[in-house]
C-alpha cells in the first residue's frame, strides 16, 4: 500500500520550502518501496530511472572512447630523441607463391621487414587500384622519427604521394629525409593484418613484415614496388604485401610487449 505525503501551504503556486524538505527526508529514509512523490513517480520508478541514467552515460562515454582511439585525426607525440634508428631490412626473395587479390596477380621481389614512427595515413576509396592498396602508411626512422624534427615539418599525403615541406631551411638535409622515410601501398594478408594498418594514426611504432611485391591487374596494368629507399617521385613508393603487423603508442610499451612475449 502507498503511502501519500501531506504539504503545508505552498507560495506562489509552488511547494513551501519546509513542505519539500520534510518530503525529501521522509522519501530517502522510508522503507516502503512503493512510497510516491508528489509527481507520481515511486521510489522503485525513480530508481530504474537512475539506473537508465547510469546506463546511457555509460554509453555515451564508451562510445566517445571508441571513436577517440579509432580517430583517424588524431596523433601521438613524444619527447624529443631518434624513436627508431635503424632503416628496414631488405632481402632477395625466396620462391613463394603469394594469392591474388581482387583480381591483382602478385610477384614477390624482396622479403622487407620495417620499424618505424608511423607520419602519416591515407585512404582511398576510389581511383586507380583502390581494391588493391585501400590505404597507404608514411613511415619515418632515424631522424625522421623524431619530434623535435617533425614539428618543422608538415607532411600531408594525397593522390598516392607523401610530401614533406618547410619554411625556411629543413631540419635536416632533403638527401636524410628521402633515405629516412618511406610511403608503403599496403595490402593486407590476413584480417588481423588490416585491423591493425586501419587502427594507425601518427606517432605509433609499427612494425610490418612481408613482401614487396609486383602486381598485375585484371586489365593487364602494372603496379611495380620500389626497391631503394633513396628514390623519389613517381614509382618511389614501396608496393607492400604485409603478412604480419603490430602497432604501440610508446617504446615503454613496446619494452613490455617483448618482457611479456618472453
Amino acid at each position: 500500500r502507498s503511502t501519500k505525503l501531506n504539504y503545508g501551504p505552498t507560495s506562489e503556486g509552488g511547494e513551501s520550502v519546509r513542505s519539500r524538505l520534510n518530503w525529501q527526508a521522509r522519501f530517502r529514509g522510508s522503507r516502503h518501496p512503493g512510497i510516491e512523490r508528489p509527481d507520481g513517480i515511486s521510489a522503485a520508478g525513480q530508481l530504474v530511472m537512475n539506473l537508465k541514467q547510469v546506463v546511457k552515460v555509460a554509453a555515451v562515454v564508451a562510445i566517445g572512447a571508441a571513436l577517440w582511439v579509432m580517430n583517424p585525426w588524431r596523433s601521438i607525440r613524444h619527447p624529443a630523441g631518434v624513436l627508431v634508428q635503424n632503416p628496414p631490412v631488405q632481402k632477395p626473395a625466396s620462391a613463394v607463391s603469394l594469392p591474388s587479390v581482387d583480381g591483382w596477380h602478385l610477384s614477390a621481389v624482396a622479403e622487407y621487414r620495417l620499424r618505424g614512427r608511423v607520419l602519416g595515413t591515407k585512404r582511398y576509396h576510389s581511383g586507380f587500384g583502390s581494391d588493391l592498396v585501400p590505404i597507404d602508411v608514411a613511415v619515418g626512422w632515424g631522424r625522421m622519427s623524431d619530434q623535435a624534427v617533425l614539428d618543422q615539418f608538415k607532411l600531408s599525403m594525397s593522390n598516392r604521394f607523401f610530401f614533406y615541406q618547410w619554411n625556411e631551411a629543413p631540419a635536416i638535409p632533403p638527401e636524410e629525409i628521402m633515405r629516412s622515410a618511406a610511403n608503403n601501398h599496403v595490402i593486407a594478408a590476413n584480417d588481423a593484418v588490416r585491423k591493425t594498418i586501419r587502427s594507425l594514426v601518427p606517432g605509433h611504432i609499427v612494425t610490418m613484415s612481408g613482401y614487396l611485391v609486383n602486381a598485375t591487374g585484371p586489365g593487364g596494368e602494372t603496379w611495380n614496388s620500389s626497391l631503394r629507399r633513396d628514390d623519389t617521385g613517381n614509382g618511389a613508393c614501396e608496393v607492400f604485401y604485409v603478412t604480419a603487423a603490430s602497432a604501440v603508442e610508446s617504446l615503454s610499451a613496446e619494452m613490455d610487449e617483448a618482457v611479456a612475449v618472453r
